[in-house]
């Protein structure tokens, strides 16, 4: 069994969903691997990873609206605040989604349904850079 890993970074501009799709398909062409697993992991406790409907904005800006209704900013009961107001929201809002995705290879492509992509979900305001792990094993 083959290993590979590789890491990218994302550049955010704020809150919003940002597509690694494309980014994850070169490592896994980089990998060699035809058959078995990409794993995709985020290195911090305020951005997350969905997998997303990549057809339609819309559906994402209403995901990225539910979570702003679900977890405001300005609670005042929460304590964790020493980088702003967004600071705690985001780290519940990341405990609510994932911070890994799993997706099967089949003959050297993600098995990724019609309307599938992957995203960075960004919680901060400011912008960021985000550090992702992408790990493929599996047969070549």
């Amino acid at each position: 069994m083959k290993t590979y890993a590789a890491q990218i970074q994302v550049e955010t501009r704020g809150k919003g969903t940002y597509c690694l799709t494309g980014e994850v398909e070169r490592v896994l062409k980089d990998s060699g691997v035809r058959q078995g697993t990409v794993t995709v992991f985020v290195k911090h406790t305020s951005a997350s990873l969905v997998l997303m409907e990549n057809a339609d904005p819309t559906a994402r800006r209403d995901l990225e609206e539910f979570f702003e209704r679900l977890v405001p900013e300005d609670t005042e009961y929460f304590i964790h605040t020493y980088e702003g107001p967004d600071d705690m929201p985001s780290h519940i809002r990341m405990a609510l989604t994932r911070s890994s995705e799993v997706i099967p290879v089949i003959r050297g492509t993600m098995a990724l349904g019609t309307w599938q992509g992957i995203y960075l979900f960004e919680h901060r305001r400011a912008s960021h850079v985000r550090n992702c792990v992408v790990m493929v094993m599996g047969e070549e």
